[in-house]
């Protein structure tokens, strides 16, 4: 039996990863500020949905230690956890970046990540677990004005390399690169000024030519892998670089 908790379920990759999920047959406990109310009409017997803000560490630490993820992964022949929900934000130079706001990129996009990784590691009565955690090119490559997303990019990359070498039995974990992907994150990209993201035009050009890829495509191609015989060979590994 193989079970999924996918974070940022309600939109954007994280939906399309959910739903790609569901339509596999396997159950989805989905962990977002919002319920995705169209996948919940279409998969009420399957998809368990959890409201949460996921940058409140202290809440999370809570719904944890509460008991309904290990109630759901009970039993699980396979656990899955896709790391996917993630802020872009604060955009622009460090002068401009708001301290409140980066507190809560790193929550979300750092902590997080990092503290269901261990509770899944640490729950009794489960088989193999593997963790995705959905990373970027930025963690690989410095952006002017992205320096925050970089950095917690670049986290959970580290994070996976990390636990790779702690050689944890029954564990897999990797950290994924989906690539340029036509989601909110997008159009948040092209509405900043130049001032906070000077590349701004070569991603508006890059939607008009049509380089982005549709989220559906990528979760497809990401779930693909998670359930892959070679998942977690590698620490990190870019979408695009698969074969296919």
């Amino acid at each position: 039996m193989i079970r999924a908790i996918v974070t940022g379920h309600s939109r954007g990759l994280g939906a399309a990863i959910a739903e790609n999920l569901l339509q596999r047959g396997v159950a989805v406990l989905g962990l977002a500020r919002r319920p995705n109310d169209a996948l919940g009409e279409r998969f009420s017997s399957s998809l368990a949905q959890h409201a949460i803000d996921l940058a409140d560490s202290a809440a999370l630490a809570a719904w944890i230690a509460g008991g309904e993820l290990a109630r759901f992964a009970a039993g699980s022949k396979t656990l899955l956890l896709v790391n996917d929900a993630g802020t872009l934000q604060p955009v622009g130079p460090l002068r401009l970046q708001d301290a409140a706001a980066i507190a809560g990129a790193v929550a979300l996009n750092v902590a997080a990540p990092l503290m269901l990784a261990a509770a899944v590691a640490a729950l009794p009565d489960v088989g193999e677990r593997r963790v995705l955690h959905v990373s970027s090119g930025a963690a690989r490559k410095p952006y002017a004005g992205w320096s925050v997303y970089c950095a917690t990019k670049a986290a959970l990359d580290h994070h996976a390399r990390a636990v790779q070498v702690d050689d944890g039995a029954g564990l897999r974990i990797c950290s994924a690169a989906p690539g340029v992907l036509d989601t909110d994150m997008q159009a948040t990209v092209r509405a900043c000024t130049l001032e906070q993201f000077p590349l701004r035009d070569q991603f508006v050009a890059m939607q008009q030519a049509g380089g982005l890829t549709a989220p559906a495509a990528a979760a497809a191609r990401l779930v693909d892998y998670l359930l892959a015989e070679d998942f977690g060979a590698q620490p990190t590994m870019d979408l695009r670089d698969l074969p296919g």
